[in-house]
């Protein structure tokens, strides 16, 4: 019984990656494209994460600043948040946090990355909302269902992983990291001979 159980957890994520394979190529090529353009014209990628998305962050930002799969300069990138090592409540003062973080740190040049598996969190909306006042592009990687679909603009885009269970869009929103990646270091530096 336990036995079918995991394994029904590897099925179910390996369907929504097959699923999301066709649906995600086009939002995940327009990120890797406003991330491609933040960098090259010397901005940074200020990154943000919230509930388990939140573990992503940090990820992402050592992918773009160390390496992802090659040797390469290190890529603009910077972590926001961090309540506990600025003195705030995360809970009272998390939307009020990022805000700050963002008037405080944002340049014209920069993009903010968000990775909310729900897309509800009110730090994230607060935070996509004064990138776009600061004139930044926002990509946000979320679930189905999110609220940030309503809040973001034009120039910005949405990943939406089309499952409503917060673990899966996670193990999905993990893959899209490493595709957005991996994509950004095929622009910058060409094909890899995989010999």
């Amino acid at each position: 019984m336990l036995e079918q159980r995991i394994q029904q957890q590897f099925f179910e994520s390996a369907d929504l990656q097959y699923q999301a394979a066709e649906s995600l190529a086009r939002p995940i090529a327009l990120a890797v494209a406003a991330v491609e353009a933040c960098l090259t014209s010397g901005g940074r990628v200020l990154v943000a994460g919230a509930g388990h998305g939140s573990g992503l962050a940090p990820l992402l930002v050592q992918l773009l600043v160390h390496r992802f799969e090659r040797e390469r300069p290190g890529l603009g990138a910077l972590l926001l948040g961090g309540a506990a090592a600025m003195g705030a409540n995360p809970e009272a003062d998390g939307p009020a946090l990022l805000v700050r973080q963002l008037e405080t740190l944002a340049q014209p040049a920069d993009l903010l990355l968000l990775i909310d598996p729900l897309g509800q969190v009110p730090a994230m909306l607060a935070a996509a909302g004064s990138a776009q006042a600061q004139g930044l592009s926002v990509v946000a990687l979320t679930g189905l269902d999110t609220a940030l679909a309503a809040v973001l603009g034009d120039t910005d885009v949405l990943v939406a992983v089309p499952h409503q269970r917060a673990a899966r869009v996670l193990e999905v929103q993990l893959l899209v990291l490493h595709c957005l990646c991996d994509a950004i270091d095929l622009q910058l530096l060409g094909e890899q001979d995989m010999a």
